[in-house]
């Protein structure tokens, strides 16, 4: 019988940088087990459950995905609720997606749907707004916000591979170098999940160690990633020239192992010591290793399994609040047409549960939306000054502090107000000093 593994420490909600300065501080040291799991997602766990029944322990890092065929599709919240499951026992989690074309249906078979070749005009149409199949692109991206939504209500960083393996041309996304190719439809995915609010996703950019290299032709941008990784699949353990590409682009970011077949060796993790995770792709756990090979791999000094991942600064800050705040007359506080544009108008409404009444309440005292900052005009302090959305900038513009039922502008001593107690729709929030009239009182969030 395979030994017990060490108690796992359950993990709280916890920021995505604690995650990411974890890796880092695990660079050259020591290297997160992982292990996939893909479909059927009424079964989110099979792929890990196997790693413990030859090892007797956990892996480190748990992978799910958020699939393509209908039945799976229909299965995502059990994928969602493994992923907190996993977070709170104690493993990270990293999650991928191979969507269907956008010139496909919304749901598919892999032959045909997310390995398929489109043309450069379909693609190119794909990344321009406003175009059919652009509409098409966002629509099948704003379908998976409300599920990654729940793991950052939740507090659970993700490390989120979008559109793998981008150098290789099986998947309709690949073989699009350049800047007007793979790197901007996933620039475009990262500006979206941001505005968004989807502050948990740690960003991980992917290539296969396809021989033909020029990898960094696929790079978004040291603005759009946060980890650096690689899947094996042409050789059964990386060259040193790809471990020393990837180091090329990655610069200081972590590198990772995001796909492998073949668990890693001694050798490997000697001579290649800056890997940060490595994930064992599903069926390939032994389909490619005798269970012998994985007992040794997951028994390596170096190897760090659940119940082995400390995350740093266990003083981690209450989870975020995130929901509608109500006001006078029962109307929302509301983003004018739901734009995250600097700027914008913040008003009354009718609530309606959209993207543009959705805040989240932080613990650095922030109050944002679309991933912006409810913000006070100007920086001014006078009565009357109005009430924006603006980029979030730590200044005292856009510091709220819950006093009873009003929110106070610590910087200006005032509070948050509907002008004259006014509750028709559109009428614009300001500033003013504190009063016990009902327009200054709010419901926030739990």
């Amino acid at each position: 019988m395979p030994a017990a593994g060490p108690q796992a420490q359950a993990f709280p909600a916890t920021p995505k940088q604690k995650v990411i300065n974890y890796l880092k501080s695990i660079t050259g040291q020591g290297i997160v087990s992982g292990q996939h799991n893909k479909e059927p997602a009424s079964q989110p766990a099979q792929y890990t459950q196997q790693a413990r029944d030859v090892t007797g322990l956990y892996p480190g890092l748990w992978g799910g995905d958020m699939m393509f065929r209908a039945d799976d599709i229909n299965n995502r919240q059990r994928v969602i609720d493994q992923a907190k499951t996993e977070w709170s026992n104690g493993s990270l989690v990293a999650l991928t997606w191979h969507a269907c074309s956008p010139t496909v249906a919304r749901t598919c078979e892999f032959e045909g749907g997310v390995k398929r070749q489109i043309t450069a005009d379909q693609f190119k149409e794909i990344v321009t707004g406003g175009t059919n199949l652009n509409n098409v692109w966002r629509s099948r991206m704003a379908e998976v916000v409300p599920y990654l939504r729940q793991l950052k209500d939740a507090g659970v960083p993700v490390l989120w591979r979008p559109f793998h393996e981008m150098n290789e041309s099986w998947n309709w996304w690949g073989n699009q170098p350049g800047v007007n190719g793979g790197a901007k439809i996933y620039q475009q995915m990262r500006d979206y999940f941001d505005s968004q609010g989807l502050d948990n996703l740690i960003w991980v950019w992917n290539v296969q160690d396809n021989p033909a290299g020029g990898w960094a032709n696929y790079y978004p941008g040291v603005n759009y990633v946060d980890v650096v990784s690689l899947d094996v699949w042409y050789k059964g353990l990386p060259s040193a020239s790809d471990y020393q590409q990837l180091q090329n682009i990655a610069g200081t970011k972590p590198i990772a192992l995001a796909e492998m077949g073949k668990v890693p060796t001694a050798s490997l993790l000697s001579s290649q010591p800056r890997w940060s995770y490595f994930m064992i792709w599903s069926e390939q756990l032994r389909g490619s290793n005798t269970d012998a090979e994985i007992r040794t791999a997951y028994a390596l000094p170096r190897v760090l399994n659940r119940g082995e991942i400390v995350i740093p600064g266990g003083s981690n800050p209450p989870q975020p609040r995130t929901g509608q705040i109500t006001g006078i007359g029962g109307k929302c506080v509301d983003v004018a047409g739901a734009s995250s544009t600097n700027g914008t108008a913040v008003q009354l409404w009718d609530c309606n549960n959209g993207t543009a009444q959705r805040w989240t309440i932080g613990s650095d005292n922030t109050i944002r939306a679309l991933g912006k900052c409810l913000d006070v005009a100007g920086g001014n302090t006078a009565n009357g000054t109005l009430i924006q959305l603006w980029d979030c900038n730590g200044s005292g513009a856009q510091q709220w502090q819950q006093s009873g039922s009003q929110l106070r502008n610590p910087q200006s001593g005032r509070y948050l107000d509907a002008p004259g107690g006014n509750t028709a729709n559109g009428t614009r929030l300001q500033i003013w000093d504190s009063n016990t009239n009902p327009w200054q009182r709010w419901t926030l969030p739990n």
